[in-house]
């Protein structure tokens, strides 16, 4: 799908790249990127909580070139916040996971390369200008597993970034309305109900063709056998959870740091940092695994608190806008990923999406901190929050 130009005065927060990219992918497609699982109140509070939370602004302050800089894990960022891993991304548009790496580099951030990824991480690295992390899940055993960190460690990626929230993936109900297992499928019959809103999608359609169709996974590599077929990841996931004693087989094979994303009590935080995890990632999948569980923005405080400085703290889930980076960090965060923002993106215009996605957050993260009079995204602290958000 060639980039489409974006009209930068129609396209001025997330939500408009949101229906831009509801517009221009088939229903399914949109779906697996925009829901969430059962009932969807997780998705639904995650930026609930962001909405909820007020600020308490300096007057009188005249602040301008705000400090938004921010070191995580050794790695100068330009404004704090990681491009998270997002799996099947190269079914929403063919840069995939390329053309997102470009864009992150490009802005001065790093790119989280999923697993479920339809590029060879090498070939990320190779157009990448930025640091980049790679995503694990145990997809395929331990020894495919194995593989896919000596191949991270060979092509320079700079950290590992271990899902441990995902024993199985979570029951996400738009996914079988809307047909997301049978595009996947090499059967052209399970798709026939579903053709019709593939076929009004023209231009995705010929350059998904164009592009091979259904990639292979590969960066799961089965001994013996090759990639993964991406059709077999729902059944794969039901036998690749993630437990904290793998992070010690793990740590002996990655001589670098490994995050653990997926911890919303201090309790798991703790342990993450006992076993060897030099940050952790306050994350609920973005309301895609167990439903009804805490928005992230709220299990924050209690994870900062547990582990008391020994590791760097992220957060996930509901950011849309800069001023929820800056709530994030208000409370405790020392920065945040975002998924789906630069996934609409992406969606909507490729490349030049994901690029549009992050000057939207940047450059509102800077209005945000000039309008609360606050020169540096290190001097936030809980005092920048309405009393009622403070612990």
């Amino acid at each position: 799908m060639p980039n489409r130009k974006l009209n930068s005065s129609a396209i001025v927060n997330i939500e408009d790249l949101r229906r831009l990219a509801e517009r221009r992918v088939p229903r399914s497609v949109f779906d697996y990127l925009d829901g969430g699982a059962d009932a969807e109140v997780t998705l639904a509070e995650n930026c609930r909580a962001f909405r909820d939370a007020t600020f308490r602004p300096r007057s009188g302050v005249a602040v301008y070139d705000c400090k938004t800089t921010v070191s995580v894990l050794g790695h100068e960022l330009a404004f704090p916040a990681i491009l998270a891993p997002v799996s099947y991304i190269r079914l929403m548009h063919s840069d995939g996971e390329a053309g997102v790496a470009r864009a992150a580099g490009q802005a001065g951030t790093i790119y989280t390369v999923p697993t479920i990824s339809g590029h060879k991480l090498e070939d990320v690295k190779t157009v990448s200008t930025g640091p980049l992390w790679y995503q694990l899940y145990l997809l395929g055993g331990r020894q495919a597993a194995e593989g896919a960190i000596d191949r991270a460690r060979r092509a320079g990626y700079s950290a590992l970034v271990l899902t441990v929230d995902t024993p199985m993936a979570g029951k996400r109900e738009r996914d079988p309305r809307n047909g997301m297992k049978e595009l996947l499928a090499p059967a052209l019959l399970p798709k026939a109900r579903f053709l019709p809103n593939i076929l009004a999608h023209p231009r995705w359609l010929a350059s998904f063709l164009l592009d091979g169709g259904v990639p292979k996974l590969e960066n799961v590599v089965i001994p013996g056998k090759g990639p993964m077929d991406l059709i077999d990841v729902g059944a794969a996931l039901s036998h690749a959870g993630a437990s904290w004693e793998d992070l010690r087989w793990i740590r002996e094979m990655w001589p670098g740091p490994i995050v653990a994303k997926g911890v919303l009590t201090g309790d798991d935080a703790q342990r993450a940092v006992d076993e060897g995890a030099a940050a952790v990632v306050v994350s609920n999948h973005g309301g895609r695994q167990l439903d009804s569980v805490s928005p992230s923005l709220h299990a924050l405080p209690e994870i900062v608190e547990a582990v008391g400085g020994q590791v760097e703290v992220l957060m996930d889930g509901g950011v849309r806008r800069g001023s929820d980076i800056v709530k994030a960090i208000c409370h405790g965060a020392h920065a945040v990923l975002i998924g789906r923002a630069y996934a609409y993106g992406l969606a909507a215009a490729g490349e030049a999406g994901v690029a549009r996605a992050i000057k939207i957050l940047k450059d509102d993260l800077d209005l945000t901190l000039t309008l609360l009079g606050c020169p540096s995204i290190d001097q936030l602290d809980e005092t920048y929050l309405g009393a009622a958000h403070r612990r």
